[in-house]
């Protein structure tokens, strides 16, 4: 699955085409008839799992999955039916996270409100209630790279000798909310609790890349192309304002009021960049809005530079703070800082005088239907 910045934005395209042209080599997938490599990896629930933790089990079948992948989100249901499905078939079911936290760039975050860390992972495992482990393999690598998986979801289904009998997507359908026509994976499994052949042994798989290691350095230098982008910032009156709130275009909007006076508006703001730059290649804009007086729009202007705050900036053109919390919210009364998410059309879908909890904020914004978990 591709995640690629809209090419407005500084070096990202060239970026983009020079990693394209110059790949690194990809660990080799695990080939049919193979043996299961060990591992020795730490789950969620905080043990310790290997081969040997399964060795009752008729059938293993082993998931290469994340958590910011929207493919990998979509089949997270499928996975947890499996699970329950066979499992009093003695097919055991397990989850290996292959990535390397530190090379998912930000952007590539946008079908998600999270990411591969460890943590993360027990988040994700506690809100959709995995029924199977979920182990980490982020720090080395090494048994994913020993598996070779392309995507995630990749599926690996050993046999009771454990030889590799089956490998590939889950089924033949990406989207969620429609019905596939092959399932590969329970054919597969079916297959071999019947001790038939597997009819068909290795499929195409489809999702987001394998964010191995080696891409730290485009990781980085992505950084670096966002801090070249230019920042601005511009002056808006109560109008403009009130009609900025009423929300006329087709996105979501994240509004910010903040202060260079406020020290907690200061504090929070880089959660604001971040989100900026998880979300605005879809259907959303972040906006922040300053109540500093016009004449500190010099300093107003450096603080947001050095924030790398390339968002569309504003800044309120009169002292008069009355005209201003009037325009932007009747319910508020001027403390900082403030926060509103606008759906299309004005409706106000979160709303935060002080810090805002950026993972609660995350959530709403990628649960909504215009942005959403999956293409």
């Amino acid at each position: 699955m591709k995640h690629i910045l809209f090419l407005g934005f500084v070096g990202i395209s060239a970026l983009l085409t020079a990693f394209i042209a110059h790949p690194w080599d990809e660990p080799k997938t695990l080939e049919i008839g193979a043996s299961a490599p060990d591992f020795n990896l730490t789950g969620v629930d905080g043990k310790t799992y290997s081969l040997s933790t399964f060795k009752n089990a008729d059938v293993l079948v082993v998931v290469f999955t994340c958590n910011h992948c929207p493919t990998a989100q979509a089949y997270e249901d499928r996975i947890i039916k499996i699970t329950s499905d066979y499992a009093n078939k003695n097919v055991a079911v397990v989850a290996i996270m292959p990535n390397d936290p530190s090379c998912l760039r930000l952007d590539e975050l946008d079908f998600s409100d999270l990411g591969d860390s460890f943590d993360e992972m027990k988040i994700r495992a506690k809100q959709k209630k995995f029924n199977f482990p979920y182990l980490y393999d982020g720090e080395t690598e090494k048994a994913s790279r020993a598996y070779g998986p392309v995507a995630t979801p990749h599926v690996f289904i050993f046999d009771k000798e454990r030889k590799l009998r089956y490998e590939g997507r889950v089924d033949d359908m990406e989207n969620p909310f429609k019905t596939p026509k092959n399932t590969d994976t329970r054919n597969a499994i079916d297959a071999l609790l019947n001790h038939q052949d597997v009819p068909v042994k290795t499929t195409k798989v489809f999702g987001c890349s394998i964010k191995w290691s080696e891409k730290k350095d485009l990781v980085e230098k992505f950084r670096i192309a966002w801090a070249k982008e230019p920042v601005d910032v511009k002056m808006i009156d109560a109008d403009s304002l009130s009609k900025l709130i009423k929300n006329a275009s087709d996105k979501l909007l994240l509004i910010n009021f903040w202060s260079t006076a406020s020290d907690p508006s200061k504090k929070e703001f880089p959660e604001f960049v971040t989100i900026n730059r998880m979300y605005r290649d879809r259907d959303f804009e972040f906006i922040s809005v300053c109540m500093d007086k016009p004449s500190a729009k010099e300093n107003i202007l450096k603080f947001l530079q050095m924030e790398q705050a390339s968002n569309t900036n504003y800044l309120f053109n009169t002292d008069d703070k009355n005209k201003f919390t009037g325009a932007a919210d009747l319910s508020w009364h001027g403390e900082l800082p403030y926060t509103v998410l606008v759906d299309p059309g004005g409706k106000i879908l979160y709303s935060k005088k002080g810090l805002i909890d950026p993972p609660e904020l995350k959530t709403t914004i990628v649960n909504n239907p215009k942005i959403g978990r999956f293409p």
